[in-house]
């Protein structure tokens, strides 16, 4: 089982896409600075997640929402910036 996820700043008008095969884990990573980019708009609250079977399939599913089809679909849908 995995995970693809949406994280949305707290603070600032940024989203961030991920998967993972342990969804808390990684999230409370993002909250405590140990990822490169989430480290400069911290705090990160849980937006969006889906379950999915395996890592490749969650890798693919980040892959659409990183496009500009997927961005579009995260912006209507949640209405981010």
């Amino acid at each position: 089982m995995a995970f693809v996820y949406i994280l949305k700043s707290v603070n600032f008008p940024k989203t961030y896409v991920g998967s993972t095969i342990d969804l808390e884990k990684r999230i409370k990573e993002h909250n405590q600075g140990q990822s490169n980019f989430t480290s400069r708009y911290n705090p990160w609250k849980l937006i969006y997640h889906e379950k999915l079977g395996n890592l490749k399939e969650a890798r693919i599913r980040e892959r659409y929402f990183k496009s500009a089809t997927g961005r579009r679909f995260i912006k209507k849908l949640f209405q981010v910036n």
